[in-house]
């Protein structure tokens, strides 16, 4: 089993780093060309825009189909993307860019995830392997920007394209031997009604509310970071050092996850990380240096980077057995569309009310929310309760 994670992990790290070195590059070409901050994020906007609308037909698609039909359409439709940025690197493409990378990424992380999920044996077992592909999107997250930082200053920006184009096809070296997991069977699929109907289930919208407020904080301190920062008067090089850290712990914690995993629960690990978080968010806004900054955000690296994981685990034990694409895909939707909608709306607080009032704001609703993780309940625990 370990062989074949590794592959898995191999190609979500070959389709993610490809969006991430884009989400660097396409930016920094629209600026050079002279487009404004709108524009800017417009277009970082619209990677995460389409898996909001393509996460639960994705979802049922790959419960239908397993996992190679899903990533070898994601790789080709990230190809063709990344392929029109480098015959044509103007604005427009680079929309149309963001928005294919974007869905094929989203498409193949749900397939991957589930199929991933369906190697396990049991509840530690999940826990585990979900630890280990968490690694993936912080290896390129780290990966994807570097490479394609290097390439832009040796080469110029087509080039860095070509390699961005060049590497959703390592994701099919990786998976076009992968055995296939037994499909789900029509009568299940046409039973399950609406993907909506898995909202029936109480720890399935405790769980979807926890992803939801723990997806929003990481995107309050990537956003507002920059702005508290700025308030403080620290260099562009101590605020992105101050966010570096917060990566480079989110990864280190991640390392000792399957260790965790063999001796934590889902429900200890998440609500102390929404109470830790809910501190940390208090505290952050009286931080005055850089320093001071920069420890809590390896703290906050710590406690966010821990989720992921757990509620991965979680979900596939709370969810039917045949609707874990439909469980992913609704997942995928939500986490996106906080990605799309909260920055906007906390640029808009920041500006009539202040960073600082952000933080303690976010942080207020984690804290109230957390006592959702400390009663969330698995099959292993509770009589699994969800119906087709």
């Amino acid at each position: 089993m370990q062989t074949q994670l590794v592959k898995l992990i191999g190609a979500q790290i070959s389709l993610h780093a490809c969006m991430t070195g884009f989400r660097l590059a396409a930016p920094l070409l629209a600026l050079r060309e002279g487009y404004g901050p709108v524009a800017v994020g417009l277009l970082l906007a619209l990677f995460a825009l389409a898996p909001v609308f393509l996460g639960l037909p994705a979802g049922r698609y790959a419960d239908r189909r397993g996992l190679r039909k899903p990533v070898a359409i994601s790789v080709g439709v990230a190809t063709l993307g990344a392929a029109l940025s480098v015959a044509f690197p103007v604005f427009p493409v680079l929309c149309v860019t963001a928005l294919t990378c974007g869905a094929a990424t989203g498409l193949a992380m749900i397939a991957l995830q589930r199929h991933v999920g369906r190697m396990a044996r049991d509840p530690m077992a999940l826990r585990q392997v979900f630890s280990w592909m968490a690694l993936g999107p912080s290896i390129s997250n780290f990966l994807g920007p570097f490479v394609t930082g290097i390439m832009i200053d040796a080469f110029g920006f087509r080039s860095a394209f070509v390699l961005l184009a060049l590497l959703p096809s390592l994701a099919w070296f990786w998976v076009r031997r992968t055995v296939e997991h037994e499909p789900v069977a029509p009568e299940l699929r046409q039973a399950s009604g609406s993907s909506w109907n898995l909202l029936r289930d109480k720890s399935f919208r405790q769980l979807m509310a926890i992803n939801w407020m723990l997806s929003s904080c990481w995107d309050v301190h990537t956003f507002m970071v920059p702005v508290l920062g700025h308030e403080r008067g620290l260099s562009a090089t101590a605020i992105g050092t101050i966010l570096g850290g917060f990566a480079l712990a989110a990864t280190a914690i991640r390392l000792l996850m399957p260790w965790l995993a063999a001796r934590l629960r889902e429900s200890q690990v998440i609500g102390t990380a929404m109470v830790s978080t809910a501190a940390l968010f208090s505290i952050y806004p009286l931080a005055l240096t850089a320093w001071t900054m920069g420890v809590l955000s390896v703290l906050l690296g710590m406690a966010l980077g821990c989720v992921q994981p757990m509620i991965m685990s979680a979900l596939h034990q709370i969810t039917p057995h045949h609707r874990h694409g439909e469980a992913l895909g609704m997942r995928a939707m939500a986490i996106n569309g906080s990605s799309v909608v909260m920055p906007l709306l906390f640029g808009s607080a920041g500006v009539v009310v202040g960073a600082g009032a952000v933080f303690w704001v976010v942080g207020a609703l984690v804290g109230l929310g957390s006592p959702l993780a400390w009663r969330l309940r698995t099959p292993g625990q509770e009589p699994h309760r969800v119906q087709p």
